[in-house]
């Protein structure tokens, strides 16, 4: 199904290639990006946009929890005295 050809209703409107890098890098700045990719997670105008935010948070808190699971275990500190 090409984005261009797309004739259904805007909540299901494929997102582009630019589109999901452009979300990625949003994603990636610090405060603003945690705070939009909350508010798309639960956005309702665009299916496609609300699932990939999802995905990315999933990824984020996977992140969290290796780096915390790191620390707890001094993994990062053992590093360092070699």
């Amino acid at each position: 199904m090409a984005k261009v050809n797309y004739e259904g209703p805007e909540q299901f409107r494929p997102l582009g290639a630019w589109e999901y890098f452009g979300y990625s890098i949003l994603y990636s700045i610090p405060l603003i990006g945690f705070i939009m990719m909350i508010i798309f997670s639960f956005n309702d105008s665009n299916i496609n946009r609300r699932n990939f935010s999802k995905s990315f948070f999933c990824g984020f808190v996977v992140f969290i929890a290796v780096i915390a699971l790191f620390g707890a275990t001094g993994f990062f500190t053992h590093l360092s005295n070699q």
